[in-house]
């Protein structure tokens, strides 16, 4: 008999088991950014568009992160339980994520992939998504850990050196 899941909106109240969830899936990435007040304001400012999967006895087996900025869609954080995957379940949190997307007017999604993530890699060939070699992803600091202004890389260096 095939296991039963059923998927729904994430709210704040998934974030502990699906916080779990990530720790313990290789091509996930966390910070300090996937804090629970980070992803409350995040599932606030993308209403519906994130979700995860639960299985008959209510465990937390599926996540997936979702948003939009006006343009595109993205997709953070699509996990599964390594003992429920194949299932079909990553799959089902996609199609609801994208269809949520396009609903809002969304006509292209993106993804972040870890580059040495092969599982993750394999699993988003296979469901329609192609890597772009074209784009390269570069990051900033914008708010630094104490909670001020990162500096500009290299800002704090040359004041040094010119004795400031």
């Amino acid at each position: 008999m095939a296991a039963t899941y059923t998927i729904r909106e994430f709210s704040i109240a998934d974030y502990d088991a699906a916080y779990a969830l990530w720790e313990v899936s290789e091509g996930i990435g966390l910070s300090a950014a996937d804090s629970r007040d980070n992803i409350q304001s995040f599932l606030t400012q993308n209403p519906g568009l994130s979700f995860t999967a639960r299985s008959s006895d209510g465990s937390l087996v599926g996540a997936v992160l979702a948003s939009c900025d006006g343009r595109r869609g993205f997709l953070y954080h699509c996990a599964v339980a390594r003992d429920r995957r194949g299932q079909g379940i990553g799959r089902q949190l996609v199609k609801r994520s994208i269809a949520a997307l396009a609903q809002r007017g969304m006509r292209k999604c993106h993804i972040f992939v870890l580059a040495d993530n092969e599982e993750g890699r394999r699993f988003w060939r296979k469901i329609g998504w192609e890597e772009r070699h074209t784009i390269l992803v570069m990051s900033r600091d914008v708010i630094a850990m104490d909670g001020g202004t990162a500096p500009r890389p290299g800002t704090a260096e040359r004041r040094s050196e010119a004795g400031g």
